[in-house]
């Protein structure tokens, strides 16, 4: 807080207050059109929910490459009116022609920063073969189908609207048209913006290259899409016209997705996982989504007086880097498709479990975890509405994969490189399997009452910066705008990654005690939270300042 001087204390209080309303109502997201879709939902009598799915469909039309209807992603949904409490998985699976050997002539090792594998002709992230079951539309439809109050067609409304009279590249939107991932053994993305004619159409200059900020994006084809799926339902894509022409585009292509494997995916409504940190209750989504990842490591740094140690110092840091790191290397041991491998929960949350890894953090033993940051192909949203019913959703493309069936005017995921080509291990290619996903849509409880939901895009840093934004609300007192914006630090490996706010003597201190480290040139790194508190039924909601998105109310 800033310290003013008696003169300037006193001309504030002169000044008369000005009192605004108290929101009624509040959604934050990463792009201002969304935001604004979820407003108009909420402004009509729709509730969080419908706000929530309003504003992932305009997100999929203005953010292209980090989601939309060809993708995955987790719901969480608290109603205090019903005392409905679920999360809906909408995580793809591979399809049923998939085959644990299918890639693996072709493997030739892990991506350097730990996010998928490289195969000899990237077959994996770019083209027909890395496209996995989407699931994101049939999650929404369902959670929509038990707990929507407007119909489902008024849903769709802003995202046609916005498909059809176009939208301007925004800052982020611009950075991943031109990224290029090469240093981490993946595609530009400018291949994947090329790879088919529809791509080219909407996303490209004449000579080819990705458009770039401020220039205009129209997909009438997108919209005519969406006004299928408002009229006929999610149905439409999995059974109906839509799944027909994916199909068929699959085919023609050598890729792997079916329509059957279309008509006979199903979401899943979960019980959410909840752990209690201090005395509040935090839910988060259960395997194979993130919520382990963070609840271990609330349950770990509940045993030290964070505060004591000082915000971002280095003892503060080092301690949250190894729990961190245990957090880490007991997710990739133990988590993956329940289906397939029952994960030992009671275990990793157990007493005994985050004593261990205290006594081992106070006796100064260092974790190993060799695996890096993942990069960040994904979004959020996070709405209370006037009734208190909290919705997050997180949703992704996973990479994209370029694939555009014509017409369509979406693309589809390329969440088969999320899976080991090796066969024979945890997270192996198998039929209907679905992979570990960082995606963590959070709600925070005092006793009955949510009183914060947060979540964020970024690969492997979203438990990281969903846990750092907790801590700063929970032991620090932060807002929520506060603690998100607040400087993070990351250790995803045996490197401590600090962003461009961590000041140069506490990272002098960490290297002191022995720690390799290295700085982000960015001000605001590693994962981008958006979130909501509700203290004393009071909204605030903050925006992660390295988005292009805001906090909207009514």
């Amino acid at each position: 807080m800033p310290v003013h001087d008696a003169p300037q204390q006193r001309d504030i209080a002169m000044r008369p207050a000005r009192r605004l309303p108290e929101p009624r109502a509040m959604l934050t997201a990463p792009q201002p059109e969304a935001v604004e879709a979820g407003l108009e939902i909420l402004r009509a009598g729709g509730n969080a929910l419908d706000a929530v799915i309003g504003c992932a469909l305009a997100q999929g039309v203005v953010d292209p490459m980090m989601c939309g209807l060809g993708g995955l992603g987790v719901l969480q949904l608290h109603d205090p009116v019903s005392g409905r409490h679920e999360v809906w998985d909408g995580l793809s699976t591979c399809p049923a022609a998939a085959r644990p050997e299918m890639f693996a002539a072709r493997f030739r090792g892990e991506c350097p920063d730990g996010y998928g594998y490289i195969l000899s002709d990237h077959a994996n992230e770019l083209g027909h073969e890395a496209v996995t079951v989407p699931g994101i539309l049939a999650a929404l439809s369902a959670a929509h189908g038990e707990a929507g109050r407007l119909p489902w067609a008024d849903l769709f409304e802003p995202a046609i609207a916005t498909a059809r009279a176009g939208w301007l590249v925004r800052p982020h939107v611009a950075a991943m048209f031109h990224l290029d991932e090469a240093p981490h053994g993946r595609l530009p993305y400018a291949r994947k913006l090329g790879f088919s004619e529809a791509g080219r159409a909407l996303y490209c200059r004449p000579d080819g290259s990705p458009k770039r900020l401020g220039d205009t994006v129209r997909n009438p084809s997108l919209a005519d899409t969406l006004a299928l799926i408002a009229r006929d339902g999610a149905q439409a894509f999995y059974r109906g016209d839509i799944a027909a022409g994916i199909a068929a585009d699959m085919a023609a292509h050598g890729g792997l997705l079916t329509r059957a494997d279309l008509q006979h995916f199903r979401p899943r409504k979960l019980a959410p996982l909840s752990v209690t940190y201090r005395g509040w209750t935090i839910a988060v989504p259960p395997p194979p989504a993130g919520g382990i990842f963070v609840a271990q490591m609330l349950r770990i740094l509940e045993r030290f007086d964070l505060v004591a140690l000082g915000h971002n110092s280095p003892a503060y840091m080092a301690v949250a880097a190894e729990a961190m790191r245990i957090a880490g290397s007991d997710r990739d041991e133990h988590i993956g498709d329940p289906d397939f491998t029952r994960p030992p929960l009671a275990m990793l949350l157990g007493d005994a479990h985050a004593d261990a890894a205290a006594a081992q953090i106070r006796a100064g033993t260092r974790a190993s975890l060799t695996r890096l940051p993942e990069p960040a192909h994904t979004t959020t949203i996070s709405c209370v509405d006037g009734d208190g019913m909290v919705v997050s959703l997180t949703h992704t493309l996973g990479l994209p994969s370029g694939v555009m069936p014509k017409g369509l005017g979406f693309m589809l995921n390329g969440a088969m490189n999320w899976y080991d080509p090796r066969p024979g291990r945890a997270g192996s290619i198998a039929p209907g399997k679905r992979r570990f996903s960082s995606m963590t849509p959070t709600i925070v409880f005092d006793g009955p009452r949510a009183v914060a939901t947060l979540g964020a895009p970024g690969g492997a840093w979203i438990g990281i910066a969903v846990t750092q934004a907790l801590l700063n609300l929970l032991d620090w007192g932060m807002g929520m705008q506060e603690a998100a914006a607040a400087p993070r630090f990351s250790a995803t490996s045996d490197v401590i990654d600090l962003s461009n706010r961590i000041p140069r003597a506490a990272q002098a201190g960490l290297q002191a005690m022995g720690y390799a480290t290295k700085r982000s040139p960015l001000s605001h790194a590693f994962a981008a939270v958006h979130g909501i508190t509700m203290w004393d039924g009071r909204l605030e909601g903050g925006a992660d300042p390295q988005r292009d998105g805001y906090v909207g109310s009514l």
